[in-house]
């Protein structure tokens, strides 16, 4: 497969078309958008896309769900129009939701139209006003006569840039996806699974989703609905948050990825990229090294750089798991809106610390403070003791980091000689390692400390996490260093304050010496 990069198109449609986009942006309620997870696709970031697809076949049936004002199938069909073996026919089916859009939508097949008759490509169209999830449902759910559901429509080709907005639980939509065997947490990954399981043998799926379905307990079942029905082919990464929606202030971090039904790639072309209009680095490798086999979460890994080979190779070395370190990592057990009633502004007799990410100062808990918007304690009591954990010392890590912070794994040593005797509480956005619930060795804990907030493993964390969440899930799939490492990292540390080339150093040594005896 070439290595595909767009050019910015000059067709003259396409400009009209992103005009036409950018108007009916200025038309739309803020607040309605974010509701709606409505991104309209800048013509440069949508003719990125369609630059993915193969050679069209003879007959191109498309969808595009979550249609908008049809910018994605204008820029697939400039393209296919561009290309040296032109198609027959061109027949789209357009999906949108919002009826506010449907007179821009159906200008932009006629532009459509209008183009694919000036190169003897016969064109034909649908717009269906209706929700693309209870229709795909209706359409792939099984009968009582049937084993297979009775599939009214079949595509060859798919682009799309779905809704991004969570799905609850206990929603009409979230039941509908479950009668089709579709359980997720986000419109984007429904309307994939469902695009997919519309689609024909060996047709081509574009879409530019969030990058948060690479990894994490939510989307594991949307990765193995992904990866049991298609294979990707070739990935894109934005480097930059803000350049794919500038127009919109979109700070999501955004994959475009090509995938193709019923194939298995022996490789995967991984590209990114500043922006859409910027020169791509473009590197092939094993697909083994974007979902490996053995791993049962089904990370989807993207090694983009000479940093992250190099942290790839030097994470490969590590081959303890948190298990054979008899070390476990859970999430904190004060929810905080649950326990209102026990909460504490200021420590006081019958109370015990409760630690937020608040607390987190140069890689140390500091408690209290007096002047937090979050509460400092907990009553000890019958009902609450659940809650805590005994005395001792702890490694903690924030569950979700801010954007500014230069590193995702953000940790923390709970020491109780710093903070109080007694037992603690952490909240609810923290993860804690100990060992059978109780705390850990002082060394083991200073060695993996420092470890988790080495720049190696930031930079191994982001080749499959493109958002600000670490999960306890996420930190059980990393390696570590052994118990004889840890202590060594924590030798070379000794009582010196949290400084990050000094820590990185330690770790480097520490991981590097061993590698030289294997």
């Amino acid at each position: 497969m070439p290595m595909h990069q767009a050019q910015p198109s000059s067709s003259e449609f396409l400009c009209r078309v992103d005009v036409a986009r950018k108007e009916a942006t200025t038309r739309l309620i803020p607040t309605e958008r974010g509701q709606k997870g409505q991104f309209f696709t800048p013509q440069n970031v949508a003719s990125l896309m369609a630059s993915m697809f193969e050679v069209p076949p003879k007959d191109i049936r498309l969808l595009d769900p979550g249609a908008g004002i049809g910018s994605l199938t204008a820029a697939f069909v400039e393209k296919v129009l561009r290309h040296r073996s032109k198609p027959s026919s061109i027949s789209v089916t357009a999906y949108e939701v919002d009826g506010a859009l449907l007179d821009e939508l159906s200008n932009t097949l006629l532009l459509c139209r209008n183009a694919c008759e000036e190169h003897g490509v016969s064109f034909s169209s649908k717009v269906i006003h209706a929700d693309f999830i209870e229709e795909a449902v209706m359409c792939v759910e099984p009968s009582l006569f049937q084993k297979a559901g009775p599939v009214t429509a079949t595509y060859n080709c798919s682009i799309m840039n779905p809704p991004y907005k969570k799905i609850r639980s206990s929603s009409d939509t979230r039941k509908q996806l479950r009668r089709v065997q579709v359980e997720t947490s986000n419109l984007y990954t429904a309307f994939v699974a469902l695009a997919l399981s519309l689609m024909e043998p060996d047709g081509e799926l574009v879409a530019i989703t969030p990058r948060s379905f690479c990894n994490g307990p939510y989307f594991l079942p949307f990765r193995k609905i992904l990866m049991e029905k298609a294979s990707f082919s070739q990935i894109h990464v934005f480097e930059s948050r803000k350049k794919a929606f500038s127009d919109d202030a979109v700070l999501q971090e955004n994959v475009i990825y090509r995938v193709v039904k019923g194939r298995k790639f022996k490789s995967v072309i991984l590209s990114s990229s500043l922006g859409p209009e910027d020169l791509p680095t473009i590197k092939k490798i094993p697909y083994s090294k974007v979902v490996r086999p053995d791993d049962k979460e089904m990370f989807i890994r993207l090694t983009l750089s000479q940093q992250d080979e190099h942290a790839t190779l030097k994470m490969a070395s590590l081959r303890s798991s948190l298990k054979d370190l008899d070390i476990q990592v859970s999430t904190g057990r004060v929810v905080d809106f649950r326990a209102r009633e026990h909460l504490r502004d200021d420590p006081l007799e019958n109370t015990v610390p409760l630690i937020y990410p608040c607390h987190f100062s140069d890689g140390y808990v500091t408690w209290p403070i007096i002047e937090a918007r979050k509460p400092n304690a907990i009553v000890a009591r019958e009902e609450t003791k659940k809650l805590m954990v005994p005395e001792g010392v702890y490694v903690l890590t924030k569950r979700f980091t801010s954007k500014e912070e230069r590193r995702r794994v953000v940790a923390a040593i709970y020491d109780p000689a710093r903070v109080t005797r007694g037992d603690v509480g952490f909240e609810n956005h923290l993860n804690y390692f100990h060992r059978n619930g109780q705390g850990l060795p002082p060394d083991v804990a200073i060695g993996l400390w420092c470890y988790l907030n080495s720049t190696l493993v930031d930079q191994y964390f982001r080749q499959f996490s493109g958002h600000t969440q670490v999960n306890a899930t996420d930190l059980r799939s990393l390696g570590y260093p052994t118990l004889n490492q840890l202590k060594s990292i924590a030798r070379g540390i000794g009582d010196q304050p949290f400084k990050q080339q000094a820590f990185d150093d330690v770790v480097e040594m520490v991981i590097s010496d061993s590698q030289l005896f294997h």
